[in-house]
């Protein structure tokens, strides 16, 4: 991939003035790697309070995904936990979003492969980040993810519900467009879990212990009722895992350096049980917007969209959000038929391969433009029909400009052409030479000396151009010797086509 394993800060948070920034050179490095950036994304993404064990968690997850298949994946005792930046104390130590670097390709049981990003967030609710600040964060992490993991220690509290709030509001928008839930899977993920005697470690005890949370009663005040009513519309997959303490000398050893032997029984146990129902391939989810499979192509245009409007002073309406996920589903759309038309072009003119003919390559060209309008107008997009015609005359620009693109690459491949300056001075100075001695041998010395002055000018812009190519140097004036030529050229053609032509009709009139 050309990147060293390791975490890359894709969203940058100004702590002077909380604006937030995408590292979209970064960003694009580790997605549009070419063996992963036609893949299927799956995108799963760790969020919620500093301090609560984010990144040690997802370091596991970094251990699983580098020994699938092993059944001790976990690890040795004696071995130290590397990946994200972690460390134990009361300081955050993440700021903004993060991305691990290797996207890892695993193979689906159905023989398909799907690439699998893991992200990592800012910690929510430190003393320099503001309420705006952890909204987009989270904002930002749960529209780019197929699974959020939402981390939450100890209980499920209101205000933990009230951070959805932003998302059921868009949700709802979506659904009134789209009509399908907009968002994937969100997994509640409490810590430190001290009450097993009431429900039990993992899904199960999750489960129970979850619906009892989002439970609707009469009591309620209105808002706390619509939120737990949104939720439940907005999510496809709802579920709660319950994780015991790590153990104190996890939390409180300020040397701990993620040995296993230092790790709670219980907890060790658990996470055999969670990081396997998320990462194993038959529970991968794709990530999916408006019902269509994103690719890590997609996913960069959509970030990039996204991050556009968080970029205010204010948190963006729903309205807003959503008009965003139209844009990004849009190019993204754009962006897939367009490398589709590439890939085509290429597989018949591209970088290697000899010159074609030209008429054929234009048939070819209109075969593949048109397969591309087709993908893009098939695929499913948001924001209306005068919308995404906006989308499509773009596309249709970039096809026609890319058009030029082979075609010019194409006529560099012809032989003829790339010589054909030298060519045409090459049988001028033949012709003249030859002329002069006629001339001269029938006594037309004037008109002989004429041609040998042209000779001498046409010799001397053969070497002038011959110069120009080897050194580079003077390219206005290879480009009038080689306009020169091209209409000399052009001249002898039309007066060849001519002379046949003429021929042909006397031909016709004797018989």
């Amino acid at each position: 991939m050309g990147i060293e394993p390791g975490p890359v800060q894709i969203v940058e948070v100004s702590k002077d003035n909380h604006s937030f920034t995408l590292n979209t050179e970064a960003l694009a490095q580790i997605l549009l790697a070419p063996e992963v950036r036609e893949k299927h994304v799956v995108v799963l993404s760790v969020a919620g309070a500093f301090r609560k064990g984010k990144s040690f968690l997802l370091d596991f997850m970094i251990r699983y995904m580098h020994r699938k298949g092993d059944e001790n994946w976990l690890g040795q005792d004696e071995e130290e936990l590397t990946g994200f930046s972690w460390r134990g104390g009361s300081e955050p130590e993440t700021t903004g979003i993060q991305l691990w670097s290797e996207v890892f390709s695993v193979q689906k049981s159905d023989g398909t492969e799907v690439a699998v990003v893991l992200m990592d967030t800012q910690g929510a609710f430190d003393d320099q980040s503001t309420v705006k600040d952890c909204a987009t964060i989270f904002a930002l992490s749960t529209m780019t993810s197929s699974v959020q993991i939402y981390n939450i220690s100890q209980n499920i509290q209101e205000d933990d519900l009230q951070q959805l709030q932003l998302f059921t509001e868009y949700g709802r928008l979506a659904m009134d467009e789209i009509f399908q839930k907009p968002f994937q899977s969100l997994m509640f993920l409490v810590r430190d879990w001290s009450f097993p005697y009431e429900y039990s470690y993992g899904f199960k005890g999750g489960k129970e212990f979850l619906d009892k949370r989002l439970q609707v009663k009469e009591a309620q005040h209105e808002e706390l009722q619509t939120v737990r009513e949104h939720i439940h519309s907005c999510f496809t997959n709802l579920s709660c895992f319950l994780l015991p303490h790590p153990g104190l000398k996890v939390a409180t050893h300020p040397a701990f350096k993620g040995q296993l032997r230092d790790v709670a029984p219980d907890f060790k146990e658990q996470l055999e049980v969670l990081i396997p129902k998320l990462l194993h391939p038959k529970y991968l989810a794709e990530k999916e917007i408006n019902g269509n499979k994103v690719t890590c192509r997609g996913l960069l245009e959509f970030f990039k969209a996204y991050i556009k409007i968080y970029q205010g002073e204010d948190l963006p309406q729903p309205k807003t959000m959503l008009m965003a996920t139209a844009e990004a589903n849009n190019l993204a759309a754009v962006a897939a038929a367009k490398d589709q038309y590439n890939k085509n072009m290429d597989k018949i003119c591209g970088g290697d391969l000899p010159y074609m003919d030209p008429k054929s390559l234009e048939e070819k060209h209109h075969f593949f433009y048109g397969e591309a309008i087709h993908t893009f107008a098939s695929t499913k997009k948001m924001g209306g029909q005068e919308f995404c015609d906006r989308y499509q005359h773009q596309l249709e620009q970039e096809l026609e400009e890319t058009w030029t693109s082979f075609s010019k690459q194409n006529e560099a491949k012809n032989l003829f052409s790339a010589f054909r300056t030298p060519a045409v001075l090459f049988v001028v100075i033949c012709l003249l030479y030859i002329l002069s001695g006629v001339l001269f041998f029938v006594g037309l010395t004037t008109f002989a000396l004429v041609c040998d002055c042209s000779l001498g000018v046409a010799m001397m812009a053969m070497l002038a151009w011959a110069f120009i190519r080897y050194t580079g140097r003077y390219q206005s004036m290879g480009g009038a010797i080689d306009q020169a030529a091209g209409v000399a050229l052009e001249q002898a053609t039309v007066v060849l086509n001519n002379y046949r032509g003429a021929d042909v009709s006397k031909q016709k009139k004797s018989r």
